[in-house]
């Protein structure tokens, strides 16, 4: 079917055509902070606002394709828009929207790249994910692919000038090129030797299991590495402090959901029926993943670092989910299987609403105080209260607490795992089990971890004087932030109206069907004839009125017996910061607990040492185990080769004859 100029694929179309000619319309007056920033970001976020809106649309819309006048003479670009990209459109535009208005408010002169082209290379990272979304064949994909990466180094490297943001743009752009690799193997397997990379070829590809098995893996390899998949989540910590703040957003809010589309279009979508043995592998993978980053997370005293582990503690619970759904769809249980697809999505729509929230959070902090390190934050909340009250708000829906978010779909897929003595496999069904429990655990360190974030930075006392000369958001960034805050609450009291839209995409892609089962609307039930539901609406008014009451009994028992006295201070006369807890404090029982995870260097003190200090330096086991000892094989033998370099145009024509002479030997 053609798309017709009022559907929702060309509207989205139209709408990534105008972020490039935003970013392009930067380079008019490249120097002007006011016209990129407040003028061009916020016609971004309008347009952002614009595809979330159309996105919404095209869910029920039917399924729409269109063969776009680019590409190559014998393989040309085809776009298509189904229930599933348009979920992840969905994200895009939404996430954007609060991104770019609060971007019209951050940045500043000084960012290292001139405001127009940092404008362009914005609206291009933008335009590139949209066009990820939408491509319809492998050619394209790997085109918009590529374009999002690099767009996005450049973005990370914004201030190019510090050699360790250099260092990590490299470390990042490493990656992305080994996770593209692994797709474009991933699609050259998935044609199936038709030497045709339309998506709908590879749809109807039969390929033997084997063949099927190995595209499912490189697949696994390719988006895993670019979502932030234990062991290929090196980079992820290391861009997101680099980059600016929000950028970091867009990266771990969106990019990394780009990733996950990708795994879902080619398991449910290229593939299409899967062997259930092949999801043990994301399965196991992801709750490693979601354990690691969130340990990670607990010893961090970096506010982005922090939420980068965060990230990847998040993107393994949502290969956890895609893993556990193939499993179910292998053994036939359609039910649980659109279950477990359904909590994948919702989360992936929760996760970029509250982890773009903490980013932008952190980055008005960053910008106020000049600090990342916890150490020498705090108190915040008296100089920044808009900031911390709408960060609050994230804290606790990445936490898990309902009725916020956070909370619905990690809820949705411990239900799918408390299910799991349905798969017809003993050993399998032993285990599955255990599954909720490592999901379990990991909510519960999750909200550990935003204590300490939280806590540290705008509770208490401050603890330097770089807190002095805090001040609070400006009104385009508290519009931005009060926007995401108020996706967390929404997607958090409004569960039952949104669990049915996304049942659509499971169902559209043969997965599985969630029936219909008459609760009523402010209840969610997401299985048919189970026990299980749940009422943010009636959770929330429960909670309100318990703490409500609290406050009307101590007033008309107590009132006359208050006495306001200092607080307790352990007979020192006075609190200060030293007497907080620190961020170091905080992850210490983390460090004993999973000190296994951890490659720690432990600084001692000289016994003779008038001020002395003691220094634990956390490092990555993985990252000294695989990825150092490579870096170092890798720089002995470019040391080697750089003796061919000789400067010399006699040596050069004689590798190049030598050269010759071999393929000639090889072809004939």
């Amino acid at each position: 079917m053609i798309a017709n100029l009022g559907s929702p694929l060309s509207a989205a179309l139209a709408l990534l055509c105008a972020w490039v000619v935003i970013g392009l319309a930067g380079l008019l007056r490249p120097m002007s902070l006011v016209f990129a920033g407040r003028t061009l970001f916020p016609l971004g976020a309008a347009c952002g606002l614009a595809l979330a809106l159309a996105a919404l649309l095209g869910i029920a819309a039917p399924t729409a394709h269109l063969t776009l006048p680019i590409g190559l003479p014998d393989l040309p670009m085809h776009v298509r828009c189904d229930a599933l990209s348009c979920v992840f459109l969905c994200i895009l535009g939404a996430t954007s929207a609060g991104v770019s208005l609060f971007g019209a408010g951050y940045f500043r002169s000084g960012q290292g790249a001139p405001p127009g082209l940092l404008c362009l290379q914005y609206h291009l990272f933008l335009a590139s994910m949209g066009f990820v979304l939408l491509a319809d064949d492998a050619y394209g994909f790997m085109v918009a692919w590529e374009t999002m990466a690099l767009s996005s180094y450049f973005l990370v490297t914004t201030q190019h000038r510090i050699e360790e943001i250099r260092r990590a743009g490299f470390l990042y752009l490493l990656m992305a090129h080994l996770g593209a690799i692994a797709i474009l193997l991933c699609f050259g397997v998935l044609q199936g030797g038709s030497w045709q990379f339309s998506f709908d070829a590879m749809r109807s590809a039969q390929l033997s299991p084997p063949r099927a098995g190995v595209a499912l893996l490189l697949a696994l390899v390719g988006f895993g590495a670019k979502a932030g998949l234990v062991p290929l989540h090196v980079w992820l910590p290391e861009a997101h402090p680099a980059a600016p703040s929000p950028v970091s957003a867009l990266m771990s809010g969106v990019m990394l959901k780009v990733a996950v589309y990708g795994m879902l279009r080619v398991a449910f979508d290229l593939l299409g029926g899967p062997l259930w043995w092949w999801g043990l592998l994301p399965v196991s993978l992801g709750l490693f993943t979601a354990l690691y980053g969130i340990v990670f997370a607990a010893a961090q005293t970096d506010m982005k670092r922090l939420l980068a582990y965060s990230s990847v503690k998040n993107i393994g619970i949502l290969f956890t989910g895609i893993g556990l759904a193939i499993v179910f769809h292998g053994v036939g249980r359609p039910q649980l299987a659109a279950l477990a697809l359904v909590a994948v999505l919702y989360h992936s729509v929760n996760h970029a609403f509250m982890k773009s929230l903490l980013f932008l959070g952190t980055g008005v902090v960053l910008h106020s105080t000049g600090e990342r390190n916890l150490g020498r934050l705090g108190g915040l909340i008296h100089r920044m209260p808009w900031v911390a009250w709408l960060t609050l708000v994230g804290t606790l829906a990445i936490a898990g607490l309902p009725p916020l978010n956070g909370f619905v779909s990690e809820w949705l897929l411990l239900q799918a795992f408390l299910f799991a003595f349905e798969v017809p496999h003993t050993f399998v069904n032993m285990l599955l089990p255990l599954g909720a429990g490592l999901v379990a655990l990991t909510g519960a360190l999750s909200g550990y971890v935003m204590v300490k974030f939280f806590g540290v930075v705008f509770l208490g006392k401050p603890r330097e004087a770089a807190a002095a000369p805090a001040h609070d958001a400006g009104s385009l960034e508290r519009g931005g932030l009060l926007w995401l805050a108020s996706g967390c609450v929404i997607l958090g009291l409004l569960p039952a109206q949104i669990v049915p839209v996304l049942a659509r995409v499971a169902e559209q892609l043969h997965v599985g069907r969630l029936l219909p089962n008459g609760a009523p609307w402010w209840m969610l039930v997401p299985l048919q004839g189970r026990q299980a539901s749940y009422a943010p609406l009636v959770f929330s008014c429960a909670v309100v009125a318990v703490v409500l009451l609290t406050i009307w009994v101590v007033r008309l028992l107590y009132h006359q017996r208050i006495r306001r006295v200092a607080p307790w201070d352990c007979g020192f006369g006075r609190l200060d910061a030293r007497m907080q807890d620190t961020a170091e404090g905080f992850g210490q029982p983390i460090r004993h607990l999973f000190e296994p995870f951890f490659a720690m260097q432990r600084q001692l003190p000289s016994p003779f040492d008038p001020a002395p200090r003691y220094r634990v330096v956390i490092g990555d086991r993985i990252w000294n185990a695989a990825y150092a000892p490579l870096g170092a094989l890798v720089q002995r033998i470019a040391d080697a080769f750089a003796a061919l370099q000789q400067g010399r145009i006699a040596s050069y024509l004689l590798y190049g004859f030598i050269t010759l002479i071999v393929l000639l030997a090889l072809v004939l």
